[in-house]
């Protein structure tokens, strides 16, 4: 079965394959570096990871591009504002987002690209663009005629018929009604840094930043381009014009977008006081594997209602899978290998593949997951599981963690690995042999306080987190 995605370009669920055959060159928008990250951009940079893994996984090899946004009005602003260069601004905001993908499992793209190391082939670009003729001069700032490029609106889908032939407008973000002619380069001001270039002094706009990196190293033609819903219009609607007017060729022949995040049912934002970063959740005692979870859990078209509510069950669910694969390395199972247990592996990797292939459907690949490990522990209670059957169960664990990767626990400072909660728990067992009542006690105790439960079964001693 081949994967397939939704393309906002054609609004249509289309079968995807790179065009080569082989290698996905896939481009996506990655972080203006004006502040940290908060998890409504998270909940988009999650995507794209869970994306680039399923890709991989299907045994495409990946030619993934991230930007990052270092030079834009509100990155001049500010550092304009704390009198630093905009490089001694956005160095610490960069430094963290990178920290934040690493501490929500993110694969690192095989190139992440600043904007302000690739003004040369913006300068290149615009250049190519005024030589066809879609460019015009104004005030020293060199503007893009929309007027000029038929099919602008064609990934939005919006009718700019009745826009305003002239008019243009200065800043990189603009209202979604607001169809006007878009800066690609502005006239250097005082006090504001900027660029020695042919086309004059002065520094680019947002929009030929990504139309530049993504062309340099990915081509005229991209495999998937892939940001937040809420860059459509204007930001991948300018890059379009803009490509396009120059090579003729489409831009990106899919075009994958993720919806916005709520929290707790509003709009998330700082006046209400529901604006969080990583770190802000992180704080509260939240481990980064319950917030990458509960980011993935909903298929990314679908709007997301962050609530801790949320983030309380996503650590539950974590926490079910690890018991679940601990039984399974724990459990003293009969020799041989029951039959059904065999097909009830194999029959949820095929459901859980065919849930991922339908658009990322992370949705209904957690449910076949979750009904596999409810009727397993049931098999297991029952005697209908043997130790030839593991082999098949953990294989379903590892699909699941190669994708949303949460299995590994994050320990916190103070807490416990793993092989350190084996020891104890074996030296408990040595204690509770030799009668010495009172170490057994304190082992369980001294868990007990870093949030390990300890379970006496027939089988042995076995160990769970507390959600």
């Amino acid at each position: 079965m081949p994967i397939r995605f939704y393309n906002t370009l054609t609004q249509k669920v289309e079968d995807f394959a790179p065009a080569d055959g082989k290698t996905v060159r896939m481009y996506v928008c990655g972080p203006t570096v004006y502040n940290y990250a908060h998890i409504g951009n998270l909940r988009t940079f999650t995507f794209q990871d869970i994306l680039r893994r399923w890709l991989r996984a299907r045994h495409f090899e990946t030619l993934h591009v991230m930007n990052i946004t270092d030079v834009d009005d509100k990155i001049i602003r500010a550092s304009v504002a704390g009198n630093v260069s905009i490089n001694e601004y956005t160095k610490p905001y960069e430094a963290a987002f990178l920290e934040d993908m690493a501490t929500l499992r993110f694969q690192q793209p095989e190139k992440i690209v600043r904007a302000t190391e690739h003004i040369g082939e913006m300068v290149s670009l615009i250049q190519s663009l005024t030589e066809k003729g879609m460019t015009y001069e104004s005030d020293g700032s060199i503007y893009y005629r929309i007027g000029k490029f038929p099919e602008y609106g064609k990934l939005s889908h919006n009718d700019f018929g009745g826009m305003i032939a002239g008019a243009r407008v200065d800043v990189d973000e603009y209202e979604k009604e607001n169809a006007r002619d878009f800066v690609l380069w502005k006239q250097k001001k005082d006090g504001e840094p900027s660029w020695n270039t042919a086309i004059g002094d002065g520094r680019p706009g947002w929009h030929i930043e990504c139309s530049a990196m993504a062309m340099k190293y990915l081509g005229e033609t991209l495999d998937i381009h892939a940001g937040g819903i809420d860059l459509t219009f204007p930001h991948h609607e300018n890059e379009i014009a803009q490509s396009e007017a120059v090579t003729g060729k489409p831009f990106a022949r899919f075009w994958i977008h993720a919806e916005h995040l709520i929290v707790e049912g509003q709009k998330m934002s700082k006046s209400l006081g529901n604006y969080y970063t990583l770190r802000d959740v992180m704080q509260m005692g939240y481990q980064p594997e319950a917030v990458r979870y509960l980011l993935a859990s909903v298929p990314y078209r679908n709007k997301l209602n962050f609530t801790f509510d949320g983030l309380k069950a996503a650590a539950a669910s974590i926490e079910r899978l690890r018991n679940f694969e601990r039984r399974l390395q724990t459990d003293k199972f009969p020799d041989g290998s029951v039959v059904e247990a065999e097909e009830r592996s194999a029959g949820t990797l095929r459901l859980f593949d065919e849930a991922m292939d339908d658009d990322l459907n992370t949705a209904s690949a957690l449910g076949a997951l979750f009904e596999f490990i409810r009727d397993s522990n049931t098999a297991m209670d029952s005697g209908a599981f043997n130790a030839g059957n593991v082999g098949g169960a953990m294989a379903v664990l590892a699909r699941f963690d190669e994708v949303f990767a949460v299995m590994t626990p994050t320990v916190a400072e103070g807490g416990l690995a793993d092989e350190e909660i084996d020891a104890l728990a074996a030296e408990r067992v040595s204690a509770k042999k030799a009668r010495n009542f009172a170490r057994a006690d304190a082992i369980r105790a001294e868990l007990l306080e870093k949030g390990i439960i300890l379970e006496d079964t027939k089988e042995g001693t076995r160990w769970k987190r507390k959600a």
